[in-house]
């Protein structure tokens, strides 16, 4: 998880939009850091699990990252905790957008949205891991575009952001001043 922390600082650091068309490749990456790290052994270990990750990642018409994207799209009038909560819970929906690691991606991915915007990001601990992980249960339930989405994600995603807001922590932020540009939040380590 650290690997993808440090991953997330650096594409906000690099302002590197995630969402963006040319840019998805780097959530990939950020699944790819929180199942395997950054070692060239283990990844050659599971390079038929990555290959697999990224097929579905790519491809999956109901899951795959063009959901995600047109969510996000389509969201990004809600406040930037709804946004991080929304990230991660259309990441977590059934059917999941990768093969594992869903959790802790979703984790990296609501923490670069919230540092994008200047706000702490989400670190799991032992005060929000039981609401997370409750959170995180139902939601996995929840088939995408279904019914029960309409009706039950929106409280789910409004629970979750709250949770975000009050876990929220100024000291888990750096502040950098980057060349030639004002100071921007990083996760600090």
């Amino acid at each position: 998880m650290l690997a993808g922390y440090r991953y997330v600082e650096w594409l906000v650091g690099e302002r590197i939009d995630v969402f963006a068309m040319g840019h998805h490749r780097h959530l990939l990456e950020l699944n790819s850091l929180a199942l395997c790290g950054t070692d060239p052994v283990r990844r050659r270990e599971y390079a038929a699990h990555l290959s697999a990750t990224e097929r579905r990642f790519y491809e999956e018409p109901q899951a795959g990252i063009e959901d995600l994207i047109e969510w996000y799209r389509v969201h990004g009038g809600l406040s930037v905790w709804e946004r991080a909560a929304g990230v991660c819970i259309r990441i977590l929906n059934e059917p999941q957008l990768f093969i594992e690691g869903n959790h802790r991606t979703g984790a990296l991915a609501m923490s670069y949205v919230l540092l994008r915007e200047g706000k702490p990001p989400f670190v799991l601990s032992a005060t929000n891991a039981d609401e997370f992980f409750a959170a995180a249960a139902v939601v996995r339930e929840i088939r995408k575009h279904s019914l029960a989405a309409l009706v039950r994600v929106p409280r789910l995603r409004r629970r979750l952001a709250r949770m975000l807001t009050r876990e929220s922590n100024p000291d888990h932020l750096l502040r950098r001043e980057p060349a030639g540009s004002t100071a921007h939040a990083v996760a600090a380590h």
